[in-house]
């Protein structure tokens, strides 16, 4: 939902009288906002109903936070300085989008706007999920919003499960009854109301449930804060934490050991990693998130993986720009094309796939230096130059439209 776009409806008319010496700065912005909002998270406190939604005084604040949001972007559209250019404003207006997408109570209800279009659009869900089975774990994909992946992972031999990201606690929680196992742990790779959204609600449902993630974000619910490289057990399912800023400041990936199953393993990859893609750099740097590619890129080449989002398509197709003559990444997306057609989602794919034809993994290759038209300084840091390229790839991708 979040990860690349996101709506802004008060755009056109804030961005067409916008004046750079004069826009509140983002810290002012934030603390107005926090000044005047309700608590940023929901669910957490007595001022939250049985969805999620504020009641009694929380609604009132609630009420009032919306006319002074209001107010405070119609304020901002009345400045009467010099225009700032396209160029300038439309970062900047990105920028306080997803801070208060982020960080206030404003993204909150942005998400549960997006969960009822949803709804009504894919009642089914966006895609046909394709479980995975091994001998006593079953890996059951749940297509939620307009193109998010939760997931549903169970030990079949417990009758106990996990969910990674349950964005929409309706939907995981229909598959949790029609599998008729006992929800014990949510894994969160990070803090975007389109990864954590529904924690709360099905902490409600599910009182002994542990919410998992890292202690960096601000993840609703958190009750166990994770490390890099600490590891999660339930029943006979094994999950390492892996800590790969960059996307949020916090995200982390999520292991699961597939040897007790005799199988590869599986990393959830939330908004690190997608089929030929990757996140949006919006709380690091290139360097950090390279770093945390690379944690992903030295996995087993035979280690699954389960992307946050369908993306697979529009992916495949910006890669194909950068290198015109790869037989395997033609052969992807062919295959892709042929799913989407029918509505099938695209995920699994593995680590070694992702390194033949998912340029934000292949930064060392000459193809993709190439054809972003970088080259090497004399003396320059072997990672700082992968990061250079790494960093024009994602300005091209931020900008590629799909046909």
């Amino acid at each position: 939902m979040f990860c690349f776009e996101i709506p802004m409806p008060w755009a056109s008319s804030f961005t067409s009288a916008l004046r750079p010496a004069r826009v509140p700065p983002l810290a002012f912005t934030a603390r107005f906002l926090r000044g005047h909002c309700i608590p940023t998270r929901a669910g957490s406190g007595s001022g939250s109903g049985p969805d999620g939604a504020p009641r009694g005084r929380a609604r009132l604040r609630a009420w009032r936070w919306r006319a002074l949001s209001g107010a405070f972007y119609r304020c901002a559209a009345r400045q009467r300085f010099p225009r700032m250019p396209m160029a300038l404003a439309g970062p900047l207006l990105f920028r306080i989008g997803y801070n208060l997408y982020a960080h206030t109570r404003l993204g909150y209800l942005f998400y549960k706007r997006q969960v009822k279009k949803a709804r009504e659009r894919y009642p089914q869900g966006h895609s046909v999920p394709q479980p995975v089975v091994f001998s006593g774990v079953k890996i059951l994909p749940i297509p939620v919003l307009s193109n998010n992946y939760s997931y549903l992972v169970i030990d079949t031999g417990s009758n106990c499960a996990a969910a990674v990201d349950p964005s929409d606690p309706l939907a995981v929680q229909s598959v949790i009854e029609k599998e008729g196992v006992t929800l014990e742990a949510i894994l969160c790779t990070h803090k975007h109301w389109d990864h954590s959204g529904g924690n709360a609600a099905l902490r409600r449902r599910h009182s002994s449930c542990r919410v998992y993630g890292s202690s960096y974000d601000d993840i609703p619910e958190l009750t166990d804060p994770l490390s890099d490289k600490e590891t999660i057990v339930i029943g006979r399912l094994n999950f390492k934490a892996l800590f790969t800023p960059g996307h949020t400041v916090g995200h982390m990936v999520y292991v699961l050991d597939g040897k007790p199953f005799e199988g590869p393993a599986s990393l959830f990859s939330g908004d690190l990693l997608f089929l030929s893609g990757c996140g949006r750099i919006f709380e690091g740097t290139p360097e950090t998130m390279l770093a945390s590619l690379d944690t992903a890129a030295d996995l087993a080449e035979d280690t699954l993986l389960w992307p946050g989002h369908e993306y697979a398509a529009e992916c495949l197709m910006f890669a194909r720009l950068l290198e015109l003559e790869n037989p395997v990444l033609e052969q992807k997306l062919q295959w892709v094309n042929q799913q989407r057609v029918e509505k099938r989602s695209t995920c699994p794919s593995t680590i070694g796939e992702e390194k033949q034809y998912n340029p934000f993994l292949r930064t060392h290759c000459p193809e993709v230096q190439e054809a972003v038209g970088m080259k090497r300084q004399r003396d320059e840091d072997w990672d700082s130059f992968r990061a250079r390229v790494l960093k024009e790839v994602r300005l091209r991708k931020d900008v590629f439209k799909a046909n």
